[in-house]
């Protein structure tokens, strides 16, 4: 076992919330020096924070193999399906061409059109293998590419999103990119009443404060924050009143 290794694995084990949320089934480093993690984690949260342990111990390339426990199972072809009709029903996609790939193997690519705008603003490719989803093509904005990613999240089944979504044209990543997608996440939820839950985002890390009804709710703001790509961590200070 290398030392880097050796350092990673100290660092994971000393976590007692990596511990409880996370099951290792693989830590090995590669000929390049990255550092493979291989397991199940209870949630994204948990997924995240164990990326950044690592990171945070060393480990500058780690190749992410850790999958999400969905905790509801479903077939790829049911979460194909899902996420096309909510990308469809999207008001933020009206513009965008959408098409389900049925067949994800890297030897063939079967496109079923899903939305096809008269004149598309960009396109998004569902491929979904194992209740891995992957999202290509491009889209318009940063916010956007985010929140198809988010919603990717939502659907029952999901093990993990890869979000190979281009922008187009290119845009500067900044802290109010990233706190825009935050607030729009939230406002898509339809299980969530965001007006009163305030946002704050600095060094990737998000602060969410305000005032909501319930734990669940609150619970459900922080997994919307969690949920959109280039979220490091979460503070959530939502003050739960009845």
């Amino acid at each position: 076992m290398s030392d880097l290794i050796q350092t990673v694995s100290r660092a994971l084990n000393a976590d007692a919330q990596v511990r409880q949320d996370l099951r290792i089934a693989a830590l090995e480093e590669e000929s390049d020096g990255a550092i493979v993690i291989e397991g199940v984690a209870r949630s994204l949260a948990a997924k995240k924070r164990t990326l950044a342990i690592a990171a945070r111990a060393g480990a500058h390339a780690i190749a992410d193999r850790i999958r999400i426990d969905p905790g509801v199972a479903a077939t790829d072809a049911e979460i194909r399906q899902a996420l096309a009709e909510r990308f469809a029903a999207e008001p933020a996609f009206a513009d965008l061409a959408v098409f389900e790939d049925l067949d994800p193997s890297p030897l063939a690519e079967r496109l079923l059109p899903v939305a096809s705008p008269a004149a598309p603003a960009g396109r998004i490719e569902i491929e979904v293998r194992d209740g891995v989803v992957t999202l290509s093509g491009q889209t318009p904005t940063l916010v956007r590419k985010r929140l198809a990613g988010t919603m990717a999240w939502w659907t029952v089944g999901v093990r993990d999103v890869i979000n190979g979504l281009g922008v187009e044209p290119p845009e500067d990543d900044s802290a109010d990119q990233l706190e825009e997608a935050v607030r729009t996440a939230l406002e898509r939820d339809p299980f969530l009443d965001d007006r009163q839950i305030r946002v704050g985002v600095r060094d990737g890390v998000v602060r969410l404060t305000g005032l909501l009804r319930t734990d669940d709710a609150r619970r459900l703001a922080e997994r919307d924050a969690w949920s959109v790509l280039g979220v490091e961590d979460v503070i959530d200070e939502i003050d739960v009143v009845a």
